[in-house]
């Protein structure tokens, strides 16, 4: 038996990518594949995993990156994880359900960058969401060891479910 993954996603994120391409994506499944991945990466093993990704717009998304982090600026996206690395490793093994936190999109940044970074919105809004993910699995790109590993993590995942790698 497989991991179940419940995915609370806002469907504001869906529409968005409606609205702005022309691209048929089955979000819910990339996500999917991707919470797995990053999780079967880190040997990271729960029965039952709940992540919650949410959109707000980049006046909220400012207000709450300058009440938890003092940075008094837009950004694109924000985790908030409810555990550690060494806590999601070393999880008892009779705990069957998890839930790994909150990821926040602002998909004004997003749509921003894909196109300075010439990625494409839905390639952006996976990135995002797999640079989130490994946030809520217990990673940070502070320091340069740190941001090494985990850049190398997002690209192994992205590239396992179908996003490449893309110039910028």
């Amino acid at each position: 038996m497989g991991m179940k993954i419940n995915i609370d996603l806002d469907q504001s994120i869906i529409d968005f990518i409606k609205e702005k391409t022309n691209e048929e994506v089955k979000l819910n499944d990339i996500i999917y594949e991707i919470v797995e991945n990053v999780l079967n990466e880190q040997n990271i093993s729960i029965d039952i995993v709940d992540v919650s990704i949410q959109s707000m717009s980049s006046e909220e998304i400012r207000e709450i990156n300058y009440k938890y982090r003092n940075i008094d600026r837009a950004t694109d996206v924000l985790s908030f994880p409810i555990f550690t690395m060494d806590e999601l490793k070393s999880l008892d093994k009779s705990i069957k359900e998890i839930e790994l936190g909150d990821i926040i999109l602002c998909l004004e940044i997003i749509e921003k960058q894909s196109i300075e970074y010439g990625t494409g919105i839905v390639r952006e809004i996976l990135y995002m969401i797999t640079h989130g993910m490994c946030h809520l699995t217990g990673h940070d790109h502070e320091i340069g060891e740190e941001k090494v590993i985990m850049r190398a993590l997002e690209e192994k995942v992205l590239s396992k479910v179908g996003v490449g790698k893309v110039n910028g």
